[in-house]
């Protein structure tokens, strides 16, 4: 591996691909093939989501947060095992782990929902919050279409292998919110604002947090911190991917650690997009990526069987 992949995120320019240039292009396949298949994330320049709108998405999602209790659990349907609307605190336990992460959210999905897919549910206060989360939503499922474009040239697939899979997909923006902590004594022994944890999903893109603190887990078992530029955004394979090419593609393990103790008492915004396909992709091992040197890893299952396991695991769906 090159050294330089052990210590750092390699930063891609998307423009690369999109240029026309055949050469640039080519370079961009096989650098992100490359990040991917040793680290599993990399950041990305020219991404198509403005500094403007960043910023008037994170204003209207602190506004939301920052309303009583009462307020946001009118948005709250437990029914929907967490798929839309607002997730409270103490709701999401981390694969294998038993505290609760220190975090509450909002999903948005689909503007408009296809077939089983639940509709979005959007709060009247702030008034542009359904305005700049749907904006954001649809710039980031056309970022996501065109690096899955990428990632297929260099699994040797069709360049549109991933378009109809991912056509009305069940992509979700999560608004996260890891509250303050005014008392860090009282905090349960071992929880953090987001333990250690690998995404569901197909890729994830990930703009600028408000604050430190994302750490993704090394090859050689060792944290390293994770900051974008404020021109980038940090993408990473999710597990379905991970499944589909056999584990070519590396889903990172990643966390986010909590601040030092004088800093407990101060909130930590981050806005991901996870790209998900159409429920019923074939999630069963790429042919090209099984061997007789790496041999089949996963059972066979479609994304939507995936997405179920993972929700109960997750302590989202009972």
């Amino acid at each position: 591996m090159d050294p330089a992949l052990l210590n750092e995120v390699p930063s891609l320019d998307l423009a690369d691909f999109t240029s026309g240039n055949p050469a640039q292009k080519e370079q961009f396949v096989a650098d992100l093939g490359a990040a991917f298949t040793n680290i599993g994330f990399v950041a990305v320049k020219n991404h198509g989501l403005s500094e403007e709108l960043r910023n008037k998405l994170y204003d209207v999602v602190k506004a939301f947060f920052s309303l009583p209790e009462s307020e946001k659990r009118k948005f709250e349907f437990p029914e929907l095992f967490g798929q839309r609307g607002y997730i409270s605190k103490g709701r999401e336990t981390a694969k294998g782990f038993k505290v609760a992460d220190l975090k509450e959210f909002y999903h948005v999905g689909q503007p408009e929902p296809v077939g089983q897919m639940p509709g979005n549910i959007f709060p009247e206060e702030p008034a542009d919050f359904k305005k700049y989360t749907l904006e954001v939503y649809q710039t980031f499922e056309n970022t996501g279409k065109t690096l899955l474009r990428a990632i297929a040239i260099f699994l040797h697939l069709p360049e549109d292998y991933f378009e109809d899979k991912v056509k009305n997909g069940d992509s979700l923006l999560r608004a996260l919110h890891y509250f303050p902590i005014e008392n860090p004594d009282l905090v349960p022994e071992g929880a953090v604002r987001a333990a250690a944890h690998g995404d569901i999903n197909l890729i994830t893109l990930l703009m600028g947090a408000s604050a430190e603190g994302l750490e993704v887990l090394r090859r050689d078992g060792q944290w390293i911190a994770i900051t974008a530029l404020p021109e980038q955004i940090v993408v990473n394979v999710g597990d379905m991917l991970d499944r589909l090419t056999n584990h070519k593609l590396k889903s990172t393990i990643h966390r986010v650690v909590n601040p030092p103790r004088e800093k407990m008492g101060t909130s930590r915004y981050s806005i991901p997009f996870f790209m998900h396909p159409r429920a019923d992709m074939d999630l069963t091992c790429l042919p090209g990526c099984v061997t007789a040197e790496y041999p089949k890893l996963y059972t066979d299952m479609t994304a939507g069987e995936f997405l179920d396991e993972r929700l109960r695991e997750l302590g989202l769906k009972k």
